[in-house]
């Protein structure tokens, strides 16, 4: 692939890149994705750029306080590196204008992306970008059209003309309302306008979760002027009522994607009930291979005992993470689980602790390590719940669970590089993807997990990691639980840990397969390929 001219030129909209830990702009796995699509993007020399937002604080830092307890805390933080493009534009929100400046950001091996940002003299309203993912209605509402009408603004007096707008989760669809604003005010009929905004639009989606879409009340968004020249009956008939930004995203793109295969399933019939043009379709997500995986792993996973000596340099790395975090020293003879994610209730983070007569002889015998990282959303308190858990699971057995505050891409860059296992056992169909078990994999470390996400596409059970589970669903999740767990603890007990301690050889077979199934299978240019051939070019 090579930026030529039979590739459409894409603006990729999103709320946040992972780029890298120190620029905090992202919070978590649709802003690592986005970070990757857009070096993966640079690589490839294509004609992508993203479309994003300057955030002043970024997410949340999330600590754990003396009482076990995690608490957020934020930060003004200042990037000397970006570069101004001296460029202003304007969106009408709460019927003030807001200038948006337009900063450039190419330091990171990325292709270009342009972030707009309020926090300047002009404004009264200088906080909407101010923290990512804004604590409520109103105050999202106003980022998301500074993303969406900002961004399509931004580009126009940029000059960059551009054939596909892709909108990176439900978040930039007031992208495609400015779109048919435009049209309109050229003297298109509203159906029209529509009709042509289709054609230029493209969608991902990425949470099976009912709360993960986005919904707004109109009257709210009449308010704040995300209406932006439509009428009340257009925008019911374009997002519903209330306004929900992945049913609006559904109807207003030519194409939409899932981001695995079990997902596209999902993700259909979630939306079933909703009229819209297409079927969505499975592109599964991938990972930039230079930002995630070691290179003398990718050199050296031919040689079995190459690869075991760079796997074991990357454990000791992590251990001497650990110790240098958290005053903890693992052992490295011991297998080691790694577990880090968003701390949500159907990613079931604390599950292996479950039934801790299984659990503790294992932690207490130096039969395994396992250690924990993830943020909970800053007003989720169940979320919160599930980190202090880990973190009384840590001082229970203080030489075997560790618990490391504030993840973020270094934490997640250490764990999947040097865990032995990676451990995810969410309810199955809620993960969509499943990033972080790409990363594991191509370093050389297992995958223990249910059938769900990315996972049933690439598990070979016992030959590349293992599966939890048989893809068994219920409505009735204690059901579902027991029946995970039951499977979690006969696969550890009869598999995993014999294999480790009585079966190197087999071990680091299963650590070459594993790297070899999925090194081009989920790597970034695999997944760019697909979104130009079955999004962009259809």
């Amino acid at each position: 692939m090579g930026n030529n001219m039979k590739y459409p030129r894409v603006a990729y909209f999103c709320m946040e890149y992972g780029l890298q830990s120190e620029f905090k702009q992202y919070a978590g796995g649709l802003g690592i994705l986005a970070g990757d699509h857009m070096k993966g993007a640079k690589d490839l020399d294509l004609p992508i750029i993203g479309i994003g937002i300057k955030w002043k604080q970024g997410y949340t830092d999330q600590m754990i306080g003396k009482d076990g307890k995690p608490y957020d805390s934020y930060h003004n933080y200042e990037y000397d590196f970006l570069e101004d493009t001296g460029v202003k534009v304007t969106v009408k929100i709460r019927q003030r204008d807001v200038v948006c400046k337009v900063w450039k950001v190419e330091k990171f091996n990325n292709a270009t992306i342009y972030m707009l940002d309020t926090d300047i003299p002009e404004n009264e309203d200088t906080w909407i970008t101010g923290q990512l993912y804004g604590w409520f209605g109103e105050e999202r509402i106003a980022q998301e059209m500074v993303l969406g009408i900002g961004g399509v603004r931004a580009l126009r007096k940029l000059g960059i003309d551009i054939d596909v707008y892709h909108f990176n989760e439900g978040h930039a669809v007031f992208a495609a309302l400015e779109l048919i604003r435009e049209k309109m005010s050229e003297g298109e009929s509203f159906e029209k306008a529509l009709e042509l905004t289709r054609k230029q639009v493209v969608f991902t989606t990425h949470t099976p979760i009912k709360q993960g879409n986005e919904e707004h009340p109109l009257d709210r968004l009449q308010y704040m002027g995300a209406f932006n020249g439509l009428t009340l009956e257009q925008m019911v008939y374009i997002g519903g009522a209330p306004f929900n930004m992945t049913v609006a995203a559904l109807r207003v793109c030519k194409k939409a994607n899932a981001v695995a295969k079990l997902h596209a399933e999902t993700a259909n019939a979630m939306w079933s009930h909703v009229d819209y043009p297409a079927p969505i379709i499975p592109i599964t997500n991938a990972i930039h291979k230079p930002t995630w995986v070691d290179a003398n792993i990718l050199a050296d996973y031919n040689n079995p005992e190459k690869l075991w000596s760079a796997h074991m340099e990357n454990k000791k790395n992590l251990i001497k993470f650990i110790k240098e975090r958290n005053g903890v020293e693992l052992d490295p003879d011991v297998l080691l689980i790694g577990f880090s994610r968003r701390a949500a209730p159907y990613k079931r983070s604390d599950f292996i602790f479950s039934d801790e007569s299984i659990i503790r002889p294992l932690l207490e015998n130096k039969k395994l390590q396992i250690v924990f990282s993830g943020k909970a959303h800053p007003l989720d308190d169940t979320g919160k719940n599930i980190v202090s858990n880990l973190v009384k699971m840590s001082k229970e057995y203080p030489n075997s669970v560790v618990f490391l505050e504030n993840y973020d891409m270094e934490i997640g860059m250490m764990l999947t590089r040097g865990a032995d296992i990676w451990l995810n056992n969410p309810r199955k169909p809620l993960e969509a993807s499943g990033t972080s078990g790409m990363k594991a994999a191509m370093n050389g470390v297992l995958n223990l997990s249910i059938l769900d996400g990315w996972w049933p596409e690439a598990c070979n059970h016992g030959i590349n990691g293992w599966q939890i589970g048989d893809g068994f669903e219920s409505k009735d999740t204690k059901e579902q639980d027991a029946h995970d767990l039951k499977s979690l603890y006969k696969v550890l007990l009869e598999e995993v840990i014999p294999t480790y301690y009585n079966n190197r050889s087999k071990w680091i077979e299963m650590m070459q397969e594993s790297i070899k199934s999925t090194k081009d299978a989920f790597s970034i240019e695999r997944m760019l390929k697909e979104y130009y051939e079955k999004l962009y070019m259809a």
